[in-house]
């Protein structure tokens, strides 16, 4: 019989739907800061800013998406906005969200394929769909949302690692 296993997501929110993306990928999650642009720069990629001196990029998920900015709201918003730092392939990206929710502990046999299309972002992006009470959890694959041409752009968006 096969082990149940189990994976923690650090759980955020992009607009009205609420996305996860594996714990072991993110570093840390940070309040907003504020973030010098840079030339050349992709159009997603919002510019860069430095955090306890590694200057880390920031990227825009709503202008790589087309999704729209949660709507700002009175109530308490400690938690509101902010940078979840992404380690992927020993490079840190800033990712730019509206709101942090928790970690969750899921079920791998939990985890459903996707629909075709959700909120703008392809299957392509996402590794799996988790239902929770009357909403889905949209489980992020970092990996593929930036690919090797992509991550050199980012990382260096002047071109001097051209090879």
């Amino acid at each position: 019989m096969a082990e149940n296993t189990q994976i923690q997501l650090v759980t955020f929110q992009l607009g009205e739907e609420i996305y996860g993306v594996d714990i072991m990928d993110v570093k840390e999650i940070v309040k907003i800061r504020k973030v010098r642009p840079i030339p050349n720069a992709p159009y997603y990629v919002e510019g860069i800013f430095n955090l306890r001196s590694e200057i880390i990029p920031v990227i825009n998920l709503h202008k790589r998406f087309q999704i729209q900015k949660l709507a700002q709201t009175d109530e308490e918003n400690e938690f509101e906005g902010g940078f979840i730092i992404l380690n992927i392939d020993d490079n840190r990206i800033g990712v730019i969200i509206d709101k942090i929710n928790r970690v969750v502990t899921i079920d791998t046999a939990d985890i459903k394929d996707p629909p075709q299309m959700i909120s703008g972002i392809g299957t392509e992006y996402i590794s799996g769909v988790i239902r929770q009470d009357s909403k889905y959890l949209i489980m992020l694959d970092i990996r593929r949302i930036f690919n090797a041409r992509e991550m050199r752009k980012i990382i260096d968006p002047t071109g001097s690692f051209d090879d």
